[in-house]
C-alpha cells in the first residue's frame, strides 16, 4: 500500500535511538499512525512539530501493518506561536483533541477543513471566542450536537437578555455568545464561563460514556488563560 497526502501531526513517539511513531490526520486518508526513519535527527526533528502539516508518502507492506513515512515540511505553525504560550498551548491541545476523537484510517474531509480554519483563528487577535465555537463545530462534525439553541430560554435579567437551561434541579445562565454566535465578548470571565460550558460536554457526553480520558493538554490550555 503506497499513496501521498498531506496531513497535520496529531502526535509523536520516540521508537528507538533513530525512529519515530507518529500520528497525522489526513486530507484523504483520516487519522494513520506509521514510523519514520531518522525522525529523532536534527534535520527533520526541528520541523515535526506539533500541528505542522507535512506532505507524506505513506508505505506499507500491508492494511494491518504499520506503515513507514516520507515526509516533506508544507506549513509551519507551531514555531509562529512559541513566545505566545497560550496559542501555542492551544494546538496542542487541539491536536490530542483530533487524535482522541477520531478512528484510525476513516477519512473525513470535514475535520480536515476544520484543523485548517482553526489556524485562521490563531491569527486573530480576539480568537478566543471563535475558537470555543470552533470545539462546539467540531463536536457537531463528529456526532455530538450540543444543540443550546433548542435548550435555551431567553429571560430578563436587569433589563439584559439571559440565556437559560432549565432542568429540575437547577437553573443555569447560558453565556449570550453561545447562543447568539454576532455577539463581540471582550470579557475573560465570560469566554472561560463559555469554555467551562463545553468542557463539561466534552467530558461527560463524549469522552466518559467512550472510557476515554481527559487530555492533560487541555486543562493545560485552560490554566493559561486564567
Amino acid at each position: 500500500m503506497n499513496w501521498d497526502d498531506t496531513g497535520f501531526l496529531i502526535s509523536k513517539n520516540r521508537y528507538n535511538e533513530n525512529f519515530l511513531i507518529s500520528e497525522f490526520y489526513t486530507k484523504n486518508h483520516g487519522k494513520i499512525s506509521g514510523i519514520i526513519f531518522g525522525g529523532t535527527s536534527k534535520k527533520i526533528k526541528n520541523y515535526l512539530q506539533i500541528g505542522n502539516q507535512l506532505y507524506l508518502n505513506y508505505n506499507s507492506k500491508s492494511e494491518n501493518k504499520i506503515g513507514y513515512f516520507k515526509l516533506e515540511i508544507q506549513k509551519v505553525y507551531s514555531p509562529i506561536y512559541f513566545e505566545n504560550s497560550q496559542k501555542l498551548s492551544c494546538i496542542n491541545s487541539v491536536m490530542s483533541l483530533i487524535r482522541l476523537l477520531t478512528a484510525e484510517s476513516q477519512s473525513n474531509i470535514k475535520i480536515f477543513d476544520l484543523i485548517e480554519k482553526f489556524y485562521l483563528i490563531l491569527l486573530r487577535d480576539e480568537w478566543l471566542k471563535d475558537y470555543i465555537l470552533w470545539e462546539l463545530e467540531l463536536f457537531k462534525t463528529i456526532g455530538f450536537d450540543l444543540e443550546l439553541d433548542k435548550l435555551a430560554t431567553k429571560e430578563l435579567s436587569d433589563d439584559n437578555i439571559v440565556y437559560v437551561v432549565k432542568s429540575n434541579t437547577e437553573k443555569k445562565i447560558i453565556p449570550n455568545f453561545l447562543i447568539d454566535k454576532k455577539i463581540a465578548v471582550n470579557d475573560l470571565k465570560t469566554l472561560l464561563k463559555g469554555l467551562k460550558l463545553v468542557s463539561d460536554f466534552l467530558e461527560k457526553t463524549i469522552l466518559k460514556p467512550n472510557n476515554l480520558n481527559y487530555p492533560i493538554s487541555r486543562t493545560q490550555f485552560i490554566n493559561l488563560l486564567k
